[in-house]
């Protein structure tokens, strides 16, 4: 008879992060489907995905602004139409009444210099993130701040 393999249980980061994929596919977005959550001792405080602001047509249904005057991603931020993942993460927080000071934010996706700036003043301490994003202002404000942001692929240990 062949031994089975113990179940294996994944990392908290990588748990996470997981879930911040699956926020992500409700993102109505054109060009990236962008997921964050905020945890804080191992519990999900709120979640965010990018979209249209409540009530507003989804660039799903009226195209995109940024397509349609040819913006470069990471530059010119206000030509959107939608929020960020990681702004609908601290509006949600705000809205129900949750402090997300001291917080994790993990996020599909590198925030932007915008999203760095809330979750600064957020008091958000760490940031884990799956893929780059090309807003090298977001990089030196987080050096600046010494926030602490991490690829999950330079994860080394285990945070089970």
């Amino acid at each position: 008879m062949k031994k089975q393999k113990p179940h294996q249980r994944p990392s908290w980061d990588s748990y996470f992060i997981e879930i911040t994929r699956l926020v992500a596919t409700r993102s109505t977005c054109l060009r990236r489907q962008v997921g964050a959550i905020i945890v804080k001792d191992r519990r999900i405080l709120s979640t965010g995905y990018n979209g249209a602001p409540k009530g507003l047509p989804h660039c799903l249904d009226v195209g995109c602004l940024r397509e349609q005057q040819k913006v470069a991603p990471g530059e010119r931020h206000e030509l959107c139409r939608g929020i960020h993942a990681e702004q609908n993460a601290i509006i949600q927080a705000a809205t129900s009444g949750a402090s997300i000071e001291g917080a994790t934010l993990y996020a599909t996706h590198h925030p932007c210099s915008l999203c760095i700036k809330m979750i600064i003043n957020a008091g958000i301490q760490k940031i884990i993130f799956d893929k780059g994003y090309p807003d090298p202002l977001a990089t030196t404000l987080a050096e600046e701040c010494r926030l602490d942001i991490v690829q999950i692929d330079n994860l080394m240990r285990d945070t089970t």
